[in-house]
């Protein structure tokens, strides 16, 4: 088996257009969530949401190109060439076929699918763009960065709601453990602010209606949270072989050292009260590292600001951890970005690499009347300095599917 390295990360999230701006407004425990400007929310039970600010693709994209692209792929495509020259590496033809993609996409073309909608209800089916369907489908992500790059091994796009870019990440670590491939770009991408998904949500109850205040309303672990707020995103690792890395004298910024997935089997949107499902995925990883659970310094938890799902990630932490629980560092970034959907766990596995490598955990924003129910070691004081070996980046998806990732500081 092969071990498996990160060799770069890189990130556009609603606090930064790369990894830089959101890692350090991450850090300064800045919010990225504001009124929507995407469209008119007139009306909306929501009227906020974490918007990817300012972004301009034809920075990293040519002009025609970007404009057959729906934002989610935009931001995986300008996130795999901020990652490859972050990497300080270009694919040669040689290693192409052992070179793949695995992008996580929960809902795909959102914005297109209604706008198309919208054209053909007011000027029948021949206005609809020959575009239409290659541009929103999830996995034009992955292939569209596939193109990009030259990367003819494995392109493949997960997509299991809110765990998509963590099994997209655990896949990819499987390919290299295998052999299969010796390198993969891997993560999740996801923009889905728009009309019909903040209805559908708002329908669901599923989403804050706190509009008064935007930077409040995603509270984790607080007794007073209201929901989650949408964001949108993208999250992007590179990950190689070890000896993949080192033969080209690559930086190594963490190690990937095991993977974890189960389904709660429970309910389509609620996960159980007990967190079983989430215990089980987190289990697994730890097993496949060979480690213990009290090894397990840091949790980048996924903690969307629900009442189902940030008790049930607690009682899932202290099933698995025993004592041990309430030693670990836990934040959550969804305080500060809201809930990037399909981008989430890559975004999270991002940060959680970043901990890993600076030595800084993120706190979590919010808990102004901590939920008694979730009592474990959040970080409501902010970002701390703390040399964490082991970091465990937890999602749960709707449909009761888990994927958990954990990392290890990286020594030869």
């Amino acid at each position: 088996m092969n071990r498996v390295v990160v060799t770069a990360v890189a990130a556009i999230t609603p606090l930064g257009n790369d990894l830089a701006s959101s890692w350090e407004n991450l850090l300064a425990g800045k919010s990225g969530i504001g009124p929507v400007t995407s469209f008119d929310s007139t009306g909306f039970a929501t009227t906020i949401a974490g918007e990817v600010k300012g972004f301009d693709p034809t920075k990293y994209i040519n002009a025609k190109a970007a404009r057959r692209m729906e934002k989610f792929t935009q931001y995986a495509v300008s996130a795999s060439k901020m990652l490859m020259e972050q990497a300080n590496y270009a694919i040669p033809p040689e290693e192409a076929h052992r070179a793949g993609v695995i992008i996580g996409v929960g809902l795909g073309g959102l914005e297109g699918i209604e706008h198309q909608h919208q054209k053909l209800r007011d000027s029948g089916p021949g206005r609809i763009s020959p575009f239409f369907i290659p541009t929103i489908i999830a996995n034009m992500a992955a292939g569209m960065v596939s193109i990009e790059h030259g990367a003819r091994g494995a392109n493949i796009c997960t997509t299991t709601a809110c765990s998509s870019g963590t099994h997209a990440i655990g896949a990819a670590f499987s390919e290299i453990k295998l052999g299969r491939n010796d390198m993969m770009l891997c993560g999740g991408a996801e923009s889905t602010i728009t009309p019909l998904a903040f209805a559908g949500f708002n329908a669901m109850k599923a989403i804050s209606t706190r509009n008064d205040d935007p930077e409040r309303a995603s509270r984790p672990f607080d007794k007073d949270r209201d929901g989650f707020v949408i964001g949108e995103g993208c999250g992007l690792l590179l990950l190689e072989s070890l000896d993949h890395a080192k033969k080209r004298g690559a930086k190594i910024l963490a190690e990937v050292v095991g993977f974890g997935a189960s389904a709660d089997a429970h309910h389509m949107a609620a996960p159980p009260e007990d967190g079983s499902g989430a215990a089980i995925a987190m289990r697994k990883a730890i097993e496949e590292a060979g480690i213990a659970p009290a090894e397990v310094d840091h949790i980048n938890a996924h903690a969307t600001s629900t009442y189902l799902g940030d008790l049930g990630e607690t009682r899932a932490i202290k099933t698995v951890f025993g004592e041990h629980a309430k030693s670990i560092a836990i934040c959550s970034n969804k305080g500060q970005m809201g809930h990037l959907l399909g981008a989430a766990g890559g975004v999270e596995a991002v940060f959680s690499v970043m901990t890993l490598h600076t030595g800084i955990i993120p706190g979590t924003v919010n808990q102004i009347n901590p939920d008694p129910e979730c009592d474990l070691d959040y970080g409501a004081a902010g970002a701390r300095k703390m040399q964490a070996e082991y970091a465990l980046s937890n999602s749960f998806g709707f449909g009761g599917t888990n994927g958990c990732m954990l990392f290890k500081r990286y020594t030869d």
